[in-house]
């Protein structure tokens, strides 16, 4: 069994308090930098970087004989430096730093000294000393000084503390062990569950495997009914069995492709399959205490966290779905976040589910997986959502409102802080003048980082720290405080990212904003992916395929694929009018046109319908109309910001059976344009209204140029192919299994236009292109007819 040094050290070692993340943490580029410059500075005896392993064999195996009487321990680690001294070699173990150095001592961290001693004591065994120094270095980022402790221990001493540490992690290294040949063995036995692959399936599942073996990168387009989430999972747990990867998580961008990976598996378990898969839940959802700050002093459950972990983390091992009832269930036993501890317990899943962020937002991303990497294989569903979310992962704003409304309330609690928040409130107003004196509008673009304005955030976090390190009482205005915290520390850190794929965006309408806007995340999600060994990208539209893996941070050998539908293409009857308009100039003159044309596509067959619009306004607008005009039709319409329970609402009306037409009214790429299983007659048809082309705004124009200058794709890049991914989705709700027939009315003059037709999925063989409301309902007659009476003319 292998085991960095850190790792051994954290699991038996850690305890105390849980702390809000990253409150005094060291900066990545800066802490590297840190160690580099320690490293150079220090002179031709200081040895940087020193690999050191040590084999651990237990005295006492008969002991051990239930879980495997050849088990050892290996432990791995890289000392920041070795001193060649005149009084004998030291290690030197380097921590970066934002807090002030007159707020450390040497008792600031146990898991310091730890690591250190782990290190010495390999050296030692390694170079035959009888006695070890060892070195505390502490590197404070922002003013570049030092503060050092040093301590001598004998070999005696570090072989003891050593082997504790060894003895104490086996047992849990054994159980990791047994349970890893049981997974295993399951695995190898584990049959596909279903009597035969789905047209395209097979091709899918052997392609995942081939790219996780290879330690490549898969971009596949898998039409709706192919199987993608068994296409994907399957092989992936395969390729588990033999080695090719260490653990999987499945990536999704909502809660219910999270829900049908879940199923997928727990229909694999219910098989015989032992694997301990967890499912990742939003911090939000989850907290027990929402009203308090994430601070000991407030929150029970993060008072004396990690003296309670350690047991709640061996008790619920032995289940077998860590699903986010039974970690709440678990945290509530041991008094735990929920949150943290299913952080925790990612570190032992086998297969992890959960949000994009997990593997790709720098604020929140697993660090305690990827600051290394490791044998892990990403299975990102739905990816074409990927693109936006990542810019805004890879993005950070600041709103000036936010910071002037802190200061007020700081000022009779904390003049330090108030006299910090004055100083990033006033560089926010020297960028909101300078944003109104260079643009009329009150927009601006500019390539150059703002650096007075991070000069005087980094200030602040500092005074932050330093506060949250003496303050003495609790604060009505700390969690502003905290969020405030982690805005700035996230403008910083995208300012080290900063390059020729980002500008500075400035706004000053009705609250003053300024953003480091990513326009290209294709480099950062690179980054990303390589922290893994292997990555599988699959939508049911991920059209045209060059342009994805162009933002999703694809290489020319990358591995495609693209598999047809294997639905019977007569099934849908897809019909294009060509003789609306839906661009915004134009939009107020076919209120009337747009509802006579629903009208028409749905009175031919009694059922439920969809219809997607590019705004709630257009949709508004219509959906009045249409009621007036068909009083006898049931409507149900999507508003903003509906929560789950009125989304599972809103889908409940699309009963099986239909007694009278039903039609939802909904926004096109929102909550209901992907991702809902509404199967046989529960959706008839849908109407698409317009291309799907983004609002345009300033940030799409700003991604526009970008393009255009890179590669004169602007207006794809930026509104047609995001555009027409959402009409795809939609369309794809109406077909979902090989008995689903359905039709489909795209209503816009520019399908007929060769630059979209030849986007088109290969399926969209036989499209009928109309020009009136009664040849759509002529043609929808016919299609329903053929429909019920398929051998009408061999009756004749």
């Amino acid at each position: 069994m292998k085991v960095s040094v850190r790792d051994l050290v954290e699991f038996v070692l850690k305890k105390g308090d849980l702390q809000p993340g990253s409150i005094g943490a060291a900066r990545t580029q800066d802490g590297i930098k840190a160690h580099q410059f320690i490293q150079k500075q220090s002179g031709t005896d200081y040895l940087p970087e020193i690999t050191l392993s040590y084999l651990y064999i237990p005295k006492e195996k008969q002991r051990l004989r239930e879980f495997n009487e050849e088990i050892c321990l290996e432990v791995k680690g890289r000392a920041d430096g070795i001193i060649k001294k005149e009084s004998g070699d030291c290690v030197d173990e380097i921590k970066t730093t934002t807090l002030d150095l007159d707020l450390i001592d040497e008792s600031l961290s146990d898991l310091h000294w730890a690591q250190a001693q782990c290190y010495a004591f390999m050296y030692a065994v390694r170079e035959g000393l009888e006695m070890m120094e060892v070195q505390l270095t502490y590197y404070q980022l922002d003013t570049a000084e030092t503060r050092k402790f040093n301590k001598w221990f004998y070999i005696e001493e570090l072989s003891e503390f050593f082997f504790n540490l060894g003895e104490r992690y086996l047992a849990w290294a054994c159980k990791l062990q047994e349970w890893s040949d049981i997974r295993n063995q399951s695995i190898q036995e584990m049959q596909f569950p279903f009597s035969t692959y789905r047209i395209g399936q097979r091709n899918l599942a052997v392609a995942v495997y081939q790219t996780i073996k290879h330690r490549q990168k898969l971009f596949a387009q898998a039409p709706t009914g192919i199987g993608k989430t068994m296409g994907t999972l399957f092989p992936a747990l395969k390729a588990m069995a033999e080695g090719l990867t260490g653990q999987i998580f499945y990536l999704t961008a909502k809660t219910i492709t999270r829900t049908v990976a879940e199923k997928a598996l727990s229909g694999l378990q219910a098989g015989g399959l032992r694997i301990k898969r967890l499912t990742l839940t939003a911090k939000r959802k989850v907290c027990f205490m929402p009203e308090a700050a994430c601070l000991p002093e407030e929150c029970p459950f993060a008072k004396g966290y990690y003296d309670r972990l350690r047991g709640a983390v061996e008790e619920m091992f032995d289940e077998g779905a860590w699903t986010r009832q039974v970690l709440e269930d678990y945290a509530h036993k041991y008094s735990i976040c929920p949150f943290e501890f299913s952080l925790e317990m990612a570190m032992w899943a086998d297969v992890i589910i959960g949000d994009y962020n997990y593997v790709f937002d720098p604020r929140v991303y697993l660090k305690r997986f990827f600051f290394d990497g490791g044998e892990y294989t990403f299975l990102v569903d739905e990816a074409h959502n990927l693109v936006d979310r990542a810019r805004e992962m890879f993005s950070a704003e600041l709103e000036k409102e936010a910071w002037l409304k802190l200061k007020r309330l700081t000022k009779d609690d904390n003049l330090k802080l108030t006299k910090s928040l004055m100083r990033v409130n006033a560089a926010l107003s020297k960028e909101k003048k300078h944003c109104l004196d260079s643009n009329s509008k009150g927009e601006t673009v500019e390539k150059e980082l703002p650096i007075k304005l991070i000069q005087v955030l980094s200030h602040f976090v500092k005074d932050v720290e330093h506060f949250l390190k003496t303050k003495d009482q609790a604060y009505l205005w700390q969690d502003q405080l905290l969020d405030l915290y982690f805005q700035a520390l996230s403008f910083i850190r995208t300012s080290e990212s900063y390059d020729s794929r980002y500008v500075t965006y400035r706004q000053s309408k009705t609250d003053f904003k300024i953003k480091l806007f990513c326009l290209d995340p294709s480099v950062r999600l690179k980054e990303a992916l390589e922290r893994g060994r292997s990555a599988v990208l699959f939508s049911a539209t991920l059209s045209p395929m060059d342009y994805f893996i162009n933002v999703l941070g694809g290489e020319e050998t990358s591995y495609k694929l693209s598999l047809a539908s294997p639905f019977p293409a007569e099934n849908l009857h897809l019909l294009i009018h060509t003789s609306i308009s839906t661009k915004f100039k134009q939009r107020t003159l076919t209120y009337d046109l747009i509802a006579e044309a629903i009208a028409a596509a749905t009175q031919s067959k009694k059922g439920n319908y969809l219809v997607f619009f590019p705004s709630y306004e257009y949709l508004s607008e219509v959906c009045h109309r249409f009621e007036a005009q068909n009083p006898s039709v049931a409507i149900v319409q999507q508003t903003s910001g509906m929560i789950e329970e009125e989304r599972e609402d809103f889908l409940a009306n699309f009963i099986e059976h239909p007694e009278k037409t039903l039609i939802g009214f909904v926004l096109m790429g929102g909550i209901f344009g992907e991702g809902i299983d509404l199967m046989g007659d529960r959706l008839s048809g849908a109407i698409v209204v317009g291309v799907g082309l983004p609002q345009i705004g300033m940030e799409r124009e700003i991604i526009s140029a970008y393009y255009q200058a890179s590669n004169h794709l602007g207006f794809e890049f930026a509104y047609m192919y995001p555009g027409l991914n959402k009409v795809l989705q939609a369309v794809g709700r109406v077909i979902r299994t090989d008995k689903d027939r359905g039709v489909v009315l795209l209503i816009d003059e520019r399908f007929a236009q060769s630059k979209y037709k030849r986007l088109f999925p290969v399926e969209w063989k036989d499209i009928h292109y109309v020009t009136s409301t009664s040849v759509i309902r002529q043609s929808i007659e016919g299609f329903w007819t053929e429909a019920d009476c398929p051998n009408l003319e061999d009756d004749d």
